[in-house]
């Protein structure tokens, strides 16, 4: 696999559209509440017959202050008492859903994100990472893939020893820009000190992987400014970057209506910047992963996207394909058997659901042969930038040509752009495909030829 990146200003303006980020296939715009609670418990059953491990997703959505590029799930509250009975919930949730699993099936990967993760107190981390080991079979001896998002201004020194101690061995803080003029017009107010004593301190902690994140695209930023602050991370050495765009959506998330957008970086701004941070960051010997990650080459991401095995789902890049997902707490998507599930997203929901014992599923899906097929398709161009067509065939009973003869017919606008190279064995994503891997995976997307309105995020 060519793991080289080529920025090509001109085809990234050509194919610069709204597309999906393929945490999942068929994405959740299919989601329906025809799939519940009961739909979801036949698959968790069925599911144990495969004996395949677990992974474990937890979703604590509280916040101290709001950001005003966030687009994820939250709750600002400055009450560190209004997650006592949340918590409560989550822990009858586990007991709940572990009833549906067998005893004997590993955790092979957990994951707490957010939110902030580490807004409840080192006290209630314990007892939920006590509780989850009553009732699902985690692993003991370091070899998991156990992993915490972070806000280094709620994760001092001894909170990310007592993270370490509970058993995350993997830890993502963000951090998005060090530049105190860009932290007070998106409402973080992070100081430098402030997070690289938690990255020093996770360090100090032996964390087998630190990850940074990064957004670019917010007000007040230049190429200037921001290649400082990619220099500065470059410098605390994490073992992986992710670089996300600022997708400026205010009719969804009323919260980025607090943004000034004159003050935002042009289009052009943005293509410049990215640019940068490429260069520097590969020049510093990090590997494009894809989709806006950057990793060590010999970090495990980049090591499994080499042997071709890396994966991707709701957590992002993964080494764990082999897992079925089980998502507990308000707005949690899982992954379990041939489907999809996401539990309620309010806290009034989730507190009745709980309290009725029933799993707080509202909507999901089952897949199809078809989807399955076509994920399989997308998963290993996103994560591996290339595709054989013989595996897909054998493990499908198709010919890829006859079944997929629409979309190489419309991949040959990519080929002859030389983001793709189509041959009778397969298809390979060329260096200035890499940036534009979502447009080359939307092609083999049914549901988008049937959707006339597109509410997701522009690809770069």
């Amino acid at each position: 696999m060519n793991s080289h990146i080529q920025f090509d200003e001109q085809l990234i303006r050509k194919y610069d559209k709204a597309g999906p980020r393929y945490t999942s296939y068929p994405t959740a715009v299919q989601f329906h509440n025809e799939f519940g609670p009961e739909q979801y418990r036949q698959k968790a059953l069925a599911s144990n017959e495969s004996g395949r491990p677990l992974s474990l997703y937890f979703h604590l959505p509280f916040c101290d202050t709001v950001c005003f590029f966030c687009g994820c799930n939250k709750i600002i509250t400055k009450n560190r008492r209004h997650s006592a009975p949340y918590l409560d919930n989550l822990h009858r949730e586990i007991e709940l859903q572990s009833r549906l699993f067998s005893a004997e099936r590993e955790v092979r990967q957990l994951h707490w994100g957010g939110g902030t993760p580490t807004f409840i107190s080192p006290e209630q981390m314990r007892e939920l990472m006590i509780k989850t080991g009553k009732h699902f079979k985690l692993l003991d001896d370091d070899q998991g893939e156990y992993s915490i998002e972070i806000d280094p201004r709620e994760a001092n020194p001894e909170i990310i020893q007592t993270l370490r101690e509970i058993g995350f061995n993997r830890l993502s803080m963000g951090v998005q820009d060090f530049n105190p003029i860009v932290q007070k017009a998106v409402n973080r107010i992070q100081p430098r000190e402030v997070t690289l004593s938690a990255l020093q301190a996770a360090r100090d902690n032996h964390f087998k992987s630190i990850s940074v994140d990064l957004i670019y695209g917010l007000p007040e930023q230049t190429q200037e400014s921001f290649g400082k602050t990619v220099d500065e991370i470059i410098e605390a050495d994490p073992d992986r970057v992710s670089v996300f765009n600022y997708a400026h959506l205010p009719e969804l998330f009323k919260v980025q209506r607090q943004i000034d957008e004159s003050r935002l970086p042009s289009a052009a701004e943005k293509l410049d910047i990215l640019k940068m941070v490429i260069e520097k960051l590969t020049g510093a010997g990090y590997v494009y992963i894809g989709m806006d990650h950057f990793a060590k080459p010999e970090d495990e991401l980049a090591l499994a996207q080499k042997n071709g095995t890396l994966y991707r789902n709701f957590q992002g890049y993964s080494t764990h394909a082999d897992c079925d997902m089980v998502s507990m707490g308000i707005t949690s998507i899982g992954q379990v058997g041939n489907s999809y599930s996401q539990n309620v997203k309010t806290l009034e929901e989730y507190d009745q659901q709980i309290k009725q014992g029933q799993i707080p599923i509202f909507r999901g899906v089952e897949l199809s042969k078809d989807d399955l097929l076509r994920r399989s398709v997308i998963t290993q161009l996103i994560c591996n930038f290339t595709l054989d067509f013989s595996a897909i065939e054998t493990q499908w009973a198709i010919d890829f040509q006859d079944y997929f003869s629409q979309e190489l017919t419309e991949l040959k606008q990519f080929e002859e752009d030389v983001l793709v190279k189509i041959s009778s064995q397969g298809i390979e994503v060329l260096p200035a495909g890499h940036l534009l891997i979502r447009n080359i995976c939307m092609t083999f997307d049914f549901y988008l030829r049937q959707q006339k309105e597109q509410r997701f995020s522009k690809v770069i």
